[in-house]
């Protein structure tokens, strides 16, 4: 029965075609083949007209990435003028309600899926070349791409099939309601792993630390910086482990970042020394120490300072300036035997915990203990 319905359409239309009453130039079947015909002629010019536009404002940049944009666009362009001229091919044929709005239907699906697959296309492409400007845009580089890729390739995808749906006048209530139920399974599900990646989009986006910086972290860790990834970050310590701290508990703590902005370091020698002491002699001492050793800077120049009268010292505390945090250990080392010799010679003496105990009376009745013969 639709094989005879739709034969019966096609003689009307070659009817009206070879004897309609019309002028051969008003018929539906000619106006139809006009704008098809016309439609081709039109994605030709309208694809040098948009693209030479924006091919003369490429010219004045230095990157390709325009070019690329422009290559991109020439699908898209000529293939939507057609269907264009398509859609008013079909109005021109004037076919029942029910054919021309599926007709179209088809036509508005089909430039969804051409821009579909062209903006994939072009989002990747500006993608990458955000990610080759790292000093521009910090939070897109070469390890947080594929997110960012990712995230655009579904938020894409995703408006594909809501205009395809619009497009087909479909009821997607229940589409949204399982995707809801499913994205709340999988928040549940993956909570630890999506807090870590959230963590470490925002350590790339704010910058607290860079690969090489010298770290030392709320949970006492301390090491230089090996790798910043989406979900972890590699950190080496000075014994030559290997540590790897989830994104999210360094979001959630205080970082220390010991080379921020430069790489040297402020070293503090603390030492006590008796009360007796002679204080000028003592910094004085320390001074010299300070500049007679290699490792120290000599700019910034080292400092003494008379930190605080302790319980069984005087405090004092000897300021240097080293290349690099790493440093620490050893020159701490070679400046405390520095000045442990030097105080020997001196003959200034280092202070140590001691008390001294003073009886102000005895018993009536205390009398001392018999000596004993220890030779015996």
């Amino acid at each position: 029965m639709e094989d005879v319905e739709t034969q019966s359409a096609w003689q009307n239309l070659l009817d009206q075609f070879l004897y309609g009453e019309e002028p051969w130039f008003e018929r539906p079947i000619i106006l139809a083949l006009a704008y098809v015909v016309g439609s081709f002629i039109a994605a030709q010019f309208v694809d040098k007209l948009v693209c030479g536009t924006i091919h003369l404002l490429a010219k004045r940049t230095k990157t390709e990435v325009d070019d690329r944009l422009i290559d991109s666009l020439h699908g898209p362009i000529v293939k939507t003028v057609v269907l264009i001229g398509l859609w008013f091919a079909c109005d021109a044929l004037r076919s029942g309600d029910a054919s021309v709005h599926w007709v179209h239907r088809t036509i508005i699906s089909v430039a969804i899926i051409v821009w579909l697959v062209a903006s994939l296309k072009i989002s990747g492409l500006l993608l990458r070349a955000l990610a080759g400007h790292p000093t521009r845009f910090q939070t897109v580089e070469d390890r947080t791409l594929p997110l960012f890729d990712n995230l655009a390739k579904i938020l894409i995808f995703g408006f594909a099939v809501y205009f395809l749906i619009e497009a087909w006048q479909l009821d997607a209530t229940g589409w949204l309601a399982s995707a809801g139920v499913a994205g709340i399974a999988l928040g549940f599900a993956a909570k630890d792993t999506l807090a870590n990646l959230f963590a470490g989009v925002f350590v790339i986006a704010d910058g607290p630390y860079h690969v090489g910086d010298y770290i030392v972290l709320e949970s006492g860790h301390r090491g230089r910086v090996l790798h910043i990834g989406l979900r972890s970050t590699r950190i080496l310590t000075r014994d030559d482990v290997q540590i790897t701290v989830p994104n999210s508990i360094i979001g959630n703590g205080a970082i220390v970042n010991e080379t921020s902005g430069t790489p040297q370091y402020r070293l503090r020698v603390k030492v006590g020394v008796a009360y007796e002491s002679d204080v000028d002699l003592v910094r004085k001492v320390l001074l010299e120490v300070a500049e007679a050793a290699e490792a120290p800077l000599s700019n910034p120049e080292p400092r003494v300072r008379f930190r605080s009268f302790g319980a069984s010292s005087l405090d004092f505390e000897l300021l240097v300036w080293i290349r690099e945090p790493e440093l620490r250990g050893r020159i701490l080392d070679s400046l405390n035997t520095a000045v442990f010799k030097r105080f020997q010679a001196e003959g200034i003496s280092i202070a140590f915990p001691q008390q001294d105990l003073h009886v102000r009376s005895l018993p009536d009745n205390w009398t001392s203990p018999p000596s004993e013969d220890l030779t015996s």
